[in-house]
């Protein structure tokens, strides 16, 4: 379908999505946000697609925010429902059950920057800027940030963001556990597209079984994160990608012993 507000691209079993409203810095105003919700769904039922690559269109952002203009004029009953439809796209993409990698060339902002947290991997630029000024209009974070800023980085590192609301570098949010990896602007491209295609070519259900143990597992009690996990690692048995991979892991060690 055509998307007024995204652009998709395949490269192989790649799937870009790309929010295209760069003269608004493509922030989130309520149609883009169910455009995301749509694309992300289709993602996940098509079998071809094994990972998600999320952008930003233009230099200058990946996504600056929520549509404050939009926002401007909501009533307490709409601000509800607009979180809520915000909060029901970050979950989506968290657990989509293939890997998705936020690639940040500038502003990650509010709800770009919860956006970022909801993918799995989030590759930034030096110039790349992240922040949750929510605080600074006299709101707080609507779509998650709260949370997932403070799993991710602990409770010290989410007030600071959060109450200060002063957006910091990506080397900073390095630090901080927000991001993966930093690299040179002229860089970002060459790193994601690495990082996409080795997971493309992992085994998917593999990665569906990381994906849930870490993501699901890890809110859970130890033990039940445990188990969790013994249920995933067994089901793994039963794949061709299982026998493949252990086939395959075995001959290259036996060709490597056999060289030295």
């Amino acid at each position: 379908m055509a998307y007024r507000n995204l652009e998709i691209a395949n490269r192989g079993a790649v799937r870009t999505i790309t929010v295209n409203r760069p003269d608004k810095l493509n922030a989130l105003n309520r149609e883009t946000l169910n455009e995301l919700t749509l694309a992300f769904t289709q993602a996940a039922q098509d079998d071809a697609v094994r990972v998600v690559v999320l952008a930003g269109a233009g230099e200058k952002a990946f996504v600056a925010g929520a549509d404050i203009a939009e926002m401007n004029g909501y009533t307490p009953v709409q601000a509800q429902g607009f979180s809520r439809a915000g909060q029901r796209l970050m979950s989506l993409v968290e657990r989509l059950g293939k890997p998705v990698i936020a690639r940040i060339q500038g502003f990650a902002l509010g709800g770009g920057m919860e956006l970022a947290m909801c993918c799995h991997l989030r590759v930034a630029s030096e110039k790349a800027k992240f922040g949750q000024p929510e605080i600074n209009l006299g709101l707080i974070p609507g779509f998650g940030g709260t949370q997932r800023l403070l799993r991710l980085a602990g409770r010290g590192a989410a007030l600071e963001l959060c109450l200060l609301g002063a957006p910091i570098p990506a080397q900073r949010a390095y630090e901080l556990g927000v991001v993966t990896r930093v690299v040179a602007p002229e860089a970002l491209d060459e790193t994601v597209n690495a990082m996409a295609d080795q997971l493309a070519a992992a085994a998917p259900l593999a990665a569906a079984g990381i994906l849930d143990a870490i993501l699901q597992g890890g809110e859970t009690s130890i033990d039940q994160g445990l188990e969790f996990e013994t249920q995933a690692f067994a089901l793994a048995f039963s794949t061709e990608d299982m026998r493949e991979g252990t086939t395959a892991f075995l001959e290259k060690r036996k060709a490597d012993f056999k060289g030295r």
